[in-house]
């Protein structure tokens, strides 16, 4: 008896991506998992847009969503919730700091650990890293560090961008930041539901302030 596979949706955010969205979304294309990509335009004011919709026309499998003002990361990705239709997500951002190629073995993990959510962590393992600024790696480290406190569950990489679970238990995480700050906001809240987050190391390629 043949069964599906489950289909993994990415949300990317987007705000003055113009040098580098291509390139990302081109990296995306890549990786045979993924079934659905969700371009959120946070109202730039550069042709991140037009460079949107000319991805979108090309591709079937991406969509792409502007909202109203610039609200924040977090805000782009509750728009792009709104239109998932797949049974995982995954947070991609388009700034060329991250590497698809680990969305496709965190995707694996997750199929075998469904209930718990996939943390990319930039701190463990032995991938390939550039981290040009030591104060932000360190400050990272420490603020994870009181995360693990408060929660009581260790937690090497609170900061990074790649997390990836089901998607009808991300529905139910009442998500209220706007900003960067999603991250913290959702692995917090999904710890609270007694789920479980394993990490998975990643590459990482930091870009200048």
């Amino acid at each position: 008896m043949m069964t599906t596979k489950p289909s993994l949706g990415v949300i990317v955010p987007i705000f003055n991506e113009e040098k580098y969205l291509e390139e990302s979304v081109g990296r995306l294309l890549e990786i045979n998992a993924i079934s659905q990509i969700i371009l959120v335009d946070d109202n730039s004011n550069d042709g991140s847009l037009e460079i949107a919709k000319k991805l979108e026309e090309k591709n079937k499998i991406i969509q792409v969503l502007k909202t109203t003002k610039n609200l924040g990361k977090g805000s782009a990705v509750k728009t792009g919730i709104e239109i998932l239709d797949t049974d995982y997500v995954v947070v991609h951002d388009a700034d060329l700091e991250y590497f698809p190629e680990d969305i496709a073995e965190m995707f694996e993990v997750s199929l075998q650990n469904p209930n718990n959510l996939i943390l990319g962590s930039r701190t463990i393992g032995e991938k390939e890293r550039n981290n040009l600024y030591y104060f932000t790696y360190l400050g990272n480290k420490i603020f994870s560090y009181i995360f693990s406190i408060l929660n009581s569950y260790k937690v090497s990489d609170i900061a990074s961008c790649y997390w990836l679970l089901q998607v009808e238990k991300l529905k139910r995480i009442d998500i209220q930041e706007k900003g960067f700050a999603i991250e913290v906001e959702v692995l917090s809240k999904f710890l609270k539901t007694k789920g479980k987050i394993i990490e998975v190391p990643i590459s990482y390629d930091g870009r200048l302030f």
